[in-house]
């Protein structure tokens, strides 16, 4: 067996799981779970509707680039999403079986398994994929702690010197997982900055960047690089995907965009690894990228579930309303000396509302845990319940 897969870590739900192991909740409400970040609005009918009506398309095997349809619609919503000129959809853009699978593969392409000292770079907190895919690609991850007085952006001027020249590949979520952190132009300046000088690549997992609370749109990697000239988008490749912007977790769909070069052997990794998207999801996938409505009336409900949600847990918890994304990263010990896990545990028990602890997106790195005493709440459900649950979550605090 690969020695690798030994350094794989539990995922946090599986932590949770065990965590809740000899807990029997409280019957007298119903479970509200709050602790995967699963979209649950209900799937737009007109994309339904493209994947059955194209259900021929599974006699055929589908090709690994994606068909140009495709392509071209992912290619022309980049284009008007963050005002890019126009992107080439045979070189710059492929589509791929949801982010998460890609985010994973790219560092099999990336990194050079000779490389004993190689580093994968990760935000802190995370994405568990990004370490996964380091141990897996051969390279350490290093992580870089959020800081809170950078409203939990990175602190990547925290890293030392000599560590930069053994990065191969830099994962970033903008807006964050957990977080909802943005980051902004002068971010991106300096991060480019680094991979000019030292020739990693940056990974953006931008899945996302279509829920939001400001009137402005959240500042995208590609974006970034066009405003600052970096033409041709060099050692970037931006992730995104329609499980959040459209409410489609369940379709797999999304695409990776950028550097040609590198795109180029993703491509090839790809067409060894089977990653093609079958054709019916192909279809409703160009129905999806082509329509805007569906997003803003998406974005709109999000809008009014946090706008109700978060002044309830402001009176109890050290919480604000993030950039964007739909959770809520929310410190626990305001009213009492009390552990993430230990909150997430009584709450359970009490009062059958699951949220996950803070700890379990985080790694001690450089001294501390910046998920410690902190939860993660994903508002994925209708208002109703998400309101229900605040105010249970409200109540447990007071009784703290």
């Amino acid at each position: 067996m690969n020695p690798l897969l030994d350094r794989l870590q539990p995922y946090p739900f599986e932590k949770l799981r065990v965590l809740f192991a000899d807990v029997t909740p409280n019957p007298a409400y119903k479970p509200i779970s709050l602790g995967i970040g699963e979209p649950k609005h209900p799937t737009p009918k007109f994309i339904q509707q493209a994947l059955s009506d194209n259900l021929n398309g599974l006699a055929s095997y589908p090709s690994t680039i994606g068909a140009e349809p495709l392509r071209a619609a992912i290619a022309g919503w980049l284009e008007r999403r963050y005002g890019l000129p126009p992107l080439d959809p045979a070189t710059q853009i492929l589509p791929v079986n949801g982010s998460r699978e890609a985010l994973f593969a790219l560092a099999q392409t990336v990194v050079d398994p000779s490389q004993a000292d190689a580093l994968v770079m990760c935000p802190n907190p995370f994405y568990q994929i990004y370490e996964g895919a380091a141990y897996l690609s051969g390279a350490q991850p290093y992580f870089v702690n959020s800081d809170p007085a950078r409203n939990f952006a990175p602190d990547y001027r925290s890293v030392p010197d000599d560590v930069w020249p053994r990065v191969k590949l830099l994962y970033l979520c903008s807006p964050g997982n957990p977080t909802g952190a943005v980051l902004s132009l002068e971010d991106w300046k300096e991060l480019f900055a680094l991979s000019d000088r030292h020739g990693f690549v940056i990974a953006a997992d931008e899945c996302y960047s279509e829920i939001y609370f400001k009137p402005e749109a959240p500042l995208g990697g590609l974006q970034a690089a066009n405003i600052l000239g970096r033409t041709g988008y060099p050692r970037l490749i931006a992730f995104s995907s329609l499980s959040k912007r459209s409410n489609v977790p369940g379709m797999r769909s999304g695409f990776v965009a950028g550097d040609a070069a590198i795109l180029k052997k993703f491509l090839l990794y790809r067409t060894y690894h089977g990653g093609a998207m079958s054709p019916p999801v192909q279809a409703a996938s160009v129905a999806a990228w082509n329509d805007e409505t569906h997003v803003v009336e998406n974005r709109a409900k999000y809008m009014a579930k946090f706008q109700q949600v978060t002044p309830v847990l402001q009176t109890v918890l050290d919480v604000a309303l993030p950039d964007a994304g739909f959770y809520l990263w929310a410190k626990v010990d305001k009213l009492a000396n009390i552990s993430d896990t230990d909150f997430a545990k009584r709450l359970y028990a009490e009062y059958n509302v699951t949220v996950l602890p803070g700890s379990y997106l985080a790694r001690d790195a450089h001294g501390s845990n910046p998920g410690r005493q902190r939860i993660r709440m994903a508002l994925v459900a209708e208002v109703e319940e998400c309101l229900e649950a605040a105010q249970r979550i409200a109540a447990f605090c007071r009784g703290l």
